[in-house]
C-alpha cells in the first residue's frame, strides 16, 4: 500500500455559496449525486458539511442521515463527516450525529483559532476531551485537523490521555486566514512534525491548492481537493463540478507513481472498521 494515494473529495464546507460558484453541492440531493460522481472518478474518502434550507452550514442531524442515507445506497465510498459546520451550534450539535451514524471517519479540529479575521473557530479543551471519547465509544477515526503547530502539540495531550488512538489520522490544512499560511515550506515543517507511524493527508485553501496538492504528492501524502476549500479549477476558471478536481489528483497521483487507492485500500491503510450496515 506505500504506493496508494488516498483522495478524499470536500465537497461543500460551510461557506462557498452558489453566488461563488453554481456548481456547489447544497442540497442532500446535490451532495449524493456529487459524491457518486466523485467516487466513479477515483476518490475513496467523502468529506460531509450540510447546510440548511438558506443555504448556510448547519450541523442538523436531519440533513446528515438524508445525505449520508443517499450516498450508501449507492457507492461505497468512506464517509468523513463534519463536527465543525456551523460557528454557532452547540457542543451537543455538533457531535450528535457521529453516534447516531457512526461514520468511519468525523472530523476533530485540535484547537482553537481566530476565523477569517471575523470570528472565532471554538474547540475547548472539554468539547476535545468529549469528543474523543464519543469518536471512541461510536468505533469513529478522528481526522485530526491541524492549522497551525499547536494544534499538533494539543493532539499528542490527547494522544497520550488514549482519546486519539493510534497510529493517528492527520489532514494538515494550509491556506485558512487565522491559521498557517499555504507554503511548501510550511507543509514540509508540519509533516515533519508528525510521528513516524502517523497516517496524513494535506490540502491548500484557495491559490495554494495546486502548489500544495503538488508537494504532498512529492512527499508521499494522501491529498484532499473540492469546492470546500477552492472554488477555481484553474486562475479565472470556476470549477464545472468536483470529480474534475478529484480526476485531476488521480492523474497526478499516476504521474507521481503513486495510484489512487480504492475506498476498500483506504480502509485498510487507515485502519477502518468499514462502512455501518
Amino acid at each position: 500500500m506505500n504506493n496508494k494515494t488516498i483522495i478524499t473529495v470536500a465537497t461543500t464546507g460551510a461557506f462557498p455559496s452558489k453566488q461563488d460558484n453554481p456548481n456547489i453541492p447544497l442540497t442532500p440531493k446535490e451532495i449524493a449525486d456529487d459524491v457518486y460522481e466523485c467516487w466513479q472518478a477515483g476518490a475513496a474518502i467523502a468529506h460531509l458539511h450540510m447546510r440548511d434550507d438558506e443555504g448556510k452550514g448547519t450541523m442538523s442531524i436531519d440533513k446528515f442521515t438524508e445525505t449520508v442515507g443517499l450516498i450508501r445506497e449507492r457507492c461505497d465510498i468512506v464517509i468523513n463527516l463534519t463536527t465543525s459546520g456551523d460557528l454557532n451550534a452547540t457542543d451537543e450539535t455538533r457531535m450528535m450525529h457521529v453516534p447516531a451514524l457512526k461514520p468511519e471517519l468525523a472530523s476533530y479540529d485540535c484547537g482553537s483559532m481566530n476565523w477569517a479575521h471575523s470570528g472565532l473557530f471554538i474547540n475547548h479543551p472539554k468539547f476535545l476531551e468529549k469528543l474523543g471519547q464519543v469518536m471512541i465509544d461510536s468505533g469513529v477515526k478522528p481526522e485530526i485537523e491541524i492549522f497551525d503547530a499547536g494544534m499538533f502539540y494539543n493532539s499528542l495531550y490527547y494522544i497520550k490521555k488514549n482519546l486519539i488512538k493510534t497510529p493517528a489520522y492527520y489532514q494538515l490544512v494550509l491556506g485558512a486566514a487565522g491559521g498557517t499560511a499555504a507554503t511548501v515550506e510550511n507543509l514540509v515543517y508540519l509533516k515533519n512534525l508528525l510521528p513516524a507511524e502517523a497516517h496524513w493527508s494535506a490540502f491548500g485553501i484557495g491559490r495554494g491548492h495546486m502548489p500544495i496538492l503538488l508537494a504532498t504528492l512529492a512527499l508521499g501524502g494522501h491529498v484532499r481537493v473540492g469546492m470546500e476549500d477552492n472554488v477555481y479549477y484553474s486562475k479565472g476558471r470556476l470549477a464545472q463540478s468536483n470529480s474534475e478536481f478529484v480526476a485531476r489528483a488521480v492523474r497526478l497521483a499516476d504521474e507521481a507513481g503513486r495510484e489512487a487507492a480504492t475506498p476498500a485500500e483506504a480502509r485498510q491503510i487507515l485502519g477502518l472498521r468499514g462502512a455501518a450496515l
